[in-house]
């Protein structure tokens, strides 16, 4: 029987994405076997992207969630046009090929993000479906008008992260949504119900999101349900397609043995008989190409229609131009360190707060929130409103206690282009977004994170509350910028330097309690060279960050007047400081001097700097229930504390 030109192609995506999977010997090829119907649809018919130039604002956003399954896309990619080569294909896997096991992020070949950990993809796309939203708001449908569309597994919908995500979705009413869930019924331990046996789409429903059953092999059904989707203007879209795991493996099908191995040749060579294909591995008939050329005029087209709006509205008014290109190219920021009274006390997460003022004021595009800690990270954006499914011009984010979204979501509007995020809690709840924020590192995304309530000294709320690995543990994240000020000039600088930032995400760490203002606030460019000194000294170094800065300073003077020269070293930002060369670090450190250093928090990592043998001041375990100045007092974080172990590590 002659086959249809899109049953060829079906055919040819699930024979490419096993051959790649063998060749490899090494991938998941069922999955990508089993949700190709929905893919070729959602490709052929729906989706609107241009291979010629996959980075163009207005295209839709495309989520590959289920990320092992990304043999499924790269054949997709290869057979649409976009920058991926049959050898590509065939080097799947292997040391510095693009197609990776699990890609994450490559705009420049048709990669808007395709997660590893399972479910952040779900939330990173309710990010990319804010942004679409709030750009739409500033600049309207004829700029800004595309969705997001995903493909979701049993092993996302698992995940809490999606849990959260979908709850924030459907309160907000995000419509431009539409997300494939690949109901297989099969995870590595076997079939789901061990473990899976909820109504998922009572679920949703519950969530706020419109839902759908269909047969996902069944292509009429799927393009029926999508263009159901893309109509609910008011709600996500949750598309549950029960569709067979391996589908085509006489052997392998239905199981979980076909869900991580490869096939196998002589299962291969049946499942190549099932659908009638005799062309060698990684060959496809000219008709397929030519198959998904044809889908891909429609992207085309769409591109071509909205480069002629964007220069008709430009040309009409300039300065809509000016304005798009202070969202999508934004200028480098320059933000001035917050004036107050020398002597007096102020938090680092009250100076953050209003240096966050100066950077709205200069970034139009700049949104973000806290997952409902707004008034104690500082983090609302005076003079505008909040996001909402009635408002999508506010710039302030409310996440709800959704630490696990915000984070993806921040990467997803970071992702989405045009706008800058940032999201914040306090510290210790750093664990909960810790998958996204390595995400953001491993994309080399500037996000922002910004954490207060940063060490013990934030006193009553106790240990659960109190960060002490948290600092340690983040620095060890590389890629991550983490930046811990001791004054305005260090918050100031901080926020700059995240903002400017385009190669990684940066975290800011903040203070509750007030530290003082010093009466000759630091030069900005020693700042924002990571470390510098502070105070002179000629017998021994001690290293500083936060609210410690100044408990260094007080014990240096202390150790003055018994005759030790200490000098004191501002590390706002380690990172940063080990990026410089090695005559500055030298400068800085003061060569073979003997080195401490002071943190409140573990002490793991400072060896970079001590050595071995060198004092570290800090805290490792768990803290305590009391007044930051108890806390202080009992464990050794006083002027007087700190200068006798020095001056005894010194032997003075």
């Amino acid at each position: 029987m002659n086959k249809t030109t899109e049953q060829l192609a079906v055919d040819a995506v699930r024979v490419l994405s096993i051959d790649g999977v063998q060749r490899a010997n090494s991938g998941h090829p069922g999955a990508p076997m089993g949700m190709t119907d929905l893919a070729v649809v959602l490709w052929s018919r729906f989706l609107r992207v241009d291979p010629t130039d996959p980075s163009w604002p207005d295209r839709d956003r495309f989520v590959l969630s289920n990320g092992h399954a990304s043999m499924l896309l790269y054949s997709l990619l290869h057979l649409s046009g976009f920058a991926m080569s049959m050898d590509d294909l065939r080097e799947f896997r292997q040391f510095g090929s693009k197609t990776a096991g699990h890609p994450e992020l490559d705009v420049a070949i048709g990669i808007e993000t395709t997660t590893g950990p399972l479910g952040q993809g779900f939330g990173t796309g309710v990010g990319m479906a804010i942004a679409e939203e709030h750009l739409r708001s500033v600049f309207g449908s004829e700029l800004v008008d595309h969705r997001v569309f995903g493909l979701v597994s049993d092993g996302d919908l698992m995940e809490g992260l999606s849990a959260e995500a979908a709850s924030l979705a459907g309160h907000l009413a995000l419509g431009k949504i539409v997300y494939l869930y690949d109901d297989n019924e099969i995870t590595i331990d076997g079939s789901t119900d061990l473990a899976f046996s909820e109504d998922v789409a009572g679920r949703f429903d519950a969530y706020g999101w419109h839902t759908a059953r269909i047969d996902g092999h069944d292509r009429v059904a799927i393009a029926e349900a999508i263009a159901a989707a893309v109509a609910e203007e008011a709600r996500p879209s949750l598309i549950l397609a029960k569709t067979h795991i391996g589908f085509g493996s006489p052997s392998k099908q239905d199981t979980s043995g076909v869900h991580g191995s490869p096939l196998g040749d002589d299962e291969i060579t049946l499942v190549r008989e099932r659908f009638g294909w005799d062309l060698p591995p990684f060959e496809v008939p000219d008709d397929v190409y030519g198959f998904f050329a044809t889908a891909m005029e429609r992207g085309k087209d769409a591109h071509r229609e909205w480069i002629q709006r964007r220069d008709r509205v430009f040309g009409s008014d300039p300065a809509v131009a000016t304005r798009w290109d202070a969202f999508f190219a934004p200028a480098p920021v320059v933000l001035e360190a917050p004036d107050h009274q020398p002597g007096s006390r102020v938090a680092t997460r009250k100076l953050s707060g209003e240096v966050l003022q100066q950077a709205a004021g200069q970034l139009p595009g700049l949104i973000g929130g806290s997952a409902d800690l707004t008034p104690s990270n500082n983090t609302h954006i005076d003079g505008s409103g909040d996001f909402s499914a009635l408002d999508r011009s506010g710039r302030n984010l409310k996440f709800g206690v959704r630490e696990h979204a915000m984070g993806a979501a921040v990467n997803g509007i970071r992702l989405h282009g045009g706008l800058e995020a940032y999201g914040a809690t306090f510290l210790t709840f750093s664990d909960y977004m810790r998958p996204a924020v390595r995400l953001a590192a491993l994309m080399g995304l500037p996000s922002i994170f910004v954490w207060t309530h940063d060490s013990v000294f934030l006193g009553e709320d106790g240990p659960t509350h109190q960060p002490i690995e948290h600092l340690a543990a983040l620095r060890a994240i590389p890629g991550l910028w983490v930046v811990r000020p001791a004054d305005a000039v260090e918050v100031a600088v901080g926020w700059e330097t995240a903002l400017n930032r385009i190669d990684g995400p940066t975290a800011l760490i903040l203070t509750r309690q007030g530290l003082p203002v010093p009466e000759d606030p630091p030069e900005r460019g020693d700042v924002a060279r990571g470390g510098y000194v502070r105070r002179p000294g000629s017998d021994c170094v001690i290293i500083a960050t936060g609210s410690e800065v100044w408990l260094a300073e007080e014990a240096a003077a202390l150790l003055e007047e018994r005759g030790q020269s200490v000098r004191v070293v501002s590390m706002p930002c380690m990172e940063a400081f080990l990026a410089q060369d090695d005559a500055y670090r030298a400068s800085v450190l003061g060569g073979t001097l003997p080195i401490v250093s002071i943190e409140a928090g573990s002490t793991f990592g400072w060896e970079i700097f001590t050595g071995r043998d060198g004092l570290r001041i800090g805290i490792d375990r768990f803290g305590v229930s009391a007044p930051a100045d108890v806390i202080a007092r009992e464990w050794g974080f006083t002027p007087e504390s700190v200068a006798a172990r020095v001056s005894g590590w010194l032997g003075g």
